[in-house]
C-alpha cells in the first residue's frame, strides 16, 4: 500500500487459497478462517475492499461458499472459471457465482443469465466436455422432478417442485424424468417442455403418440426395468411416434400433403378392381379419386416391370392434354417406382417440377398386390404442392430444393451437357 501511495496507481492483491483449505466457520483461527483474512487486509493492511480479489480452489468442496463469504465480507472480486473447471478439483464455477451474486443484491444488474445455457451447450456441443448430469444450473438433469405424482402439481403450480423459474433464467424449463409412474400428462408435460410447445401447438395426453409411448414404457417395466427413461430415449420415440414435432413449416405442409394423399391412396389400392391389374377396370376408379381430390395431379399405375399400364387419369381441364402421355413407357428407372418394390410400403418423393405440366409437385406411391398378397403393381400419385402452401416463402424454399433435386440427378447422367 505504501507503493500504491507513492506511485499513485491501484495495485490489487489477490487473496490465494490454493489449496482449498479456508473455512467459514465462527471462531475459526487465521490463516484458515475467510472472514478474518479479508478483514485483516482491510483493516490491519489498509487494503481497500475493491482492491482485494478471492482466488479459491475446491479441494474441500467450499469453493462457492468461501467465495461468497468473502464478498460478504468486503472483498470485491471473485475468481471464477466457466463450469468451475480448474486444476485438480476446480474453482468456483462461474455460473454459480452468477446466481449467488444476484441472490445478494436482489437484482441481476443488466446480466443475461440464459447466456449460462448457452455456455453449457457449447462446451458439450463443440467442445466435448461431458457435464455431470446432476451439476447445478448446467446439468441435464440439474432441475428434473423424478416422481410422476408430481407432474399434475408442475401443471398446476411450477414453484411447488421448481427452484426458480428456469425457462425465464436459463432458458431450461423444468422436466419430469419418465418412469411407469409418469401416466399420459407425465408424458405430454415432458414433450411440451423438451420441445418448448406451447398454447396451440402444446401435444395433449391424449395424443395417439403418447398413448404409443406410454405402452412403450410399460412394457419396459413389465420386463424388469428398474431406472427412468432417459432424455435420449425419451427424444428417440417422439421422433418415432410423432415425427411431425421435428418438421420445419414447409416440411410440416409436406408430411399433411403425403398424409393425406397416402389415406386416400390405401383405400384406392384396397379396391377390389385394382388388384387385377386390368387398366380398362382402374382406370374408372382412379377417375373418381382424382374427381374427389382436385389437389392430385395425375394418377397412374405401372406394372411390376415398371411399364405404365394406365392413362394419366388428371382433371378434365388437362385430360386431353396429358392423358395419353406416357403410356406404355418404362418407368423402371424411377424413385417412386423403385422405393415401393424395394421395402413393399408406401413411399413420398421430394419435392420436384413436372416435366409435363410445370407444376411443383411431390409424388406418392404405393405397392398394389392381389388377393394373394403378392405385389403385382406400383400406384401412383403426383400431388401439386402450390395447393397446400399459401406463403411464398414456402413455395420458393420447396422450389429451390425441386431445382437441386434435378440438378443433381442431371449430374449423375450420361445426359448431362
Amino acid at each position: 500500500m505504501k507503493l500504491r501511495e507513492e506511485t499513485g496507481i491501484d495495485i490489487k492483491i489477490r487473496l490465494c487459497d490454493t489449496m482449498g483449505y479456508g473455512v467459514t466457520y465462527p471462531g475459526a483461527a487465521l490463516p484458515r478462517s475467510v472472514d478474518k483474512l479479508v478483514r485483516a487486509f482491510i483493516e490491519d493492511a489498509g487494503v481497500p475492499g475493491h482492491l482485494l480479489e478471492w482466488h479459491g480452489h475446491n479441494d474441500f468442496h467450499k469453493a462457492m461458499i468461501n467465495a461468497t463469504t468473502a464478498w460478504l465480507y468486503g472483498c470485491s472480486a471473485a475468481n471464477t472459471t466457466l463450469l468451475g473447471l480448474g486444476e485438480r478439483t476446480g474453482n468456483p464455477p462461474l455460473e454459480g457465482l452468477i446466481i449467488e451474486y444476484i441472490s445478494l443484491r436482489g437484482d441481476q444488474n443488466g446480466i443475461d443469465t440464459t447466456v449460462i445455457t448457452d455456455i453449457a451447450n457449447y462446451f458439450e456441443k463443440e467442445i466435448g466436455v461431458r457435464i455431470p448430469a446432476s451439476f447445478p444450473f448446467v446439468g441435464a438433469d440439474f432441475n428434473v422432478t423424478r416422481a410422476g405424482v408430481h407432474v399434475d402439481g408442475l401443471i398446476k403450480c411450477e414453484e411447488i417442485y421448481n427452484i426458480f423459474d428456469t425457462t425465464k433464467i436459463l432458458k431450461r424449463p423444468i422436466i419430469p424424468m419418465i418412469t411407469d409412474k409418469s401416466g399420459k400428462s407425465g408424458i405430454a408435460f415432458w414433450i411440451n417442455a423438451h420441445l418448448g410447445l406451447t398454447g396451440d401447438n402444446a401435444v395433449d395426453k391424449r395424443h395417439p403418440g403418447v398413448t404409443r409411448i406410454h405402452k412403450w414404457i410399460a412394457g419396459l417395466y413389465d420386463a424388469g426395468r428398474m431406472t427412468g427413461i432417459s432424455n435420449e430415449e425419451m427424444e428417440k420415440r417422439v421422433r418415432k411416434y410423432m415425427p411431425e414435432l421435428f418438421l420445419s413449416d414447409l416440411e410440416k405442409i409436406k408430411f399433411m400433403a403425403a398424409q393425406a394423399a397416402m389415406s386416400v391412396v390405401n383405400q384406392v389400392i384396397e379396391h377390389p378392381v385394382m388388384k387385377t391389374m386390368k387398366p380398362g377396370l382402374q382406370e374408372p376408379v382412379m377417375q373418381q379419386f382424382i374427381e374427389e381430390n382436385p389437389s392430385i395431379q395425375f394418377a397412374y399405375v405401372v406394372d411390376m416391370n415398371g411399364r405404365k399400364t394406365t392413362k394419366n387419369i388428371t382433371n378434365i381441364a388437362d385430360r386431353a392434354k396429358y392423358e395419353n402421355y406416357g403410356v406404355g413407357t418404362d418407368q423402371s428407372d424411377r424413385e417412386w417406382f423403385i422405393k415401393p418394390l424395394q421395402s413393399g410400403k408406401i413411399h413420398v418423393t421430394n419435392f420436384y417440377i413436372s416435366k409435363m405440366t410445370g407444376a411443383l409437385c411431390i409424388t406418392v406411391s404405393s405397392p398394389i398386390v392381389d388377393e394373394k398378397d403378392e405385389m403385382v403393381g406400383v400406384f401412383g400419385v403426383d400431388i401439386k404442392f402450390e395447393d397446400w402452401v399459401k406463403r411464398v416463402e414456402d413455395i420458393a424454399e420447396a422450389t429451390q430444393i425441386a431445382l437441386r433435386e434435378e440438378y443433381e440427378a442431371k449430374s449423375k447422367s450420361d445426359r448431362w451437357i
